[in-house]
């Protein structure tokens, strides 16, 4: 009877091992996923123009993008990454508005016109100028009739 015991308690031991060390290994990377900080980045652009009313400068932000190594393309709302992009800038936005003068303040001084962090990647609507429309909301659709 202990025998039988000491077996099932070696057993048991042995087939925890090796998922004990499996969680004990750092998770790998994603291939090819953009850094952190690209993220972050673009979500901070995305909830300043959101919230503030700025144009993006296409060209300086892809400019300022591609010394990250990514393209817009990967940090946009509808690329691979949109919905982490898009959980960021409601977070971003949202803690934007609630103090709106001092966020507009701040996020022109480091990418507006005289930036000191990049210059014109934010840039202010003129006055006669509309911001662009956000791009409509799909209808849902009906169900089919049976």
């Amino acid at each position: 009877m202990m025998f039988r015991i000491l077996l099932i308690a070696g057993l048991l031991a042995e087939a925890t091992l090796p998922a004990a060390a499996e969680d004990a290994a750092p998770p790998k990377p994603i291939r090819n996923a953009p850094a952190p900080q690209a993220l972050t980045l673009a979500a901070y652009v995305y909830a300043a123009s959101n919230v503030c009313g700025y144009r993006i400068g296409v060209p300086e932000f892809d400019a300022l993008l591609a010394k990250m190594n990514v393209k817009a393309e990967d940090v946009g709302p509808r690329g691979a990454f949109g919905s982490h992009i898009q959980g960021m800038f409601t977070m971003m936005s949202n803690d934007m508005a609630l103090h709106r003068e001092q966020s507009c303040i701040a996020v022109a001084g480091e990418y507006g016109p005289e930036g000191n962090i990049a210059k014109n990647v934010l840039q202010p609507v003129a006055a006669g100028e509309t911001p662009p429309a956000p791009p409509p909301a799909k209808a849902p659709e009906a169900a089919p009739a049976k």
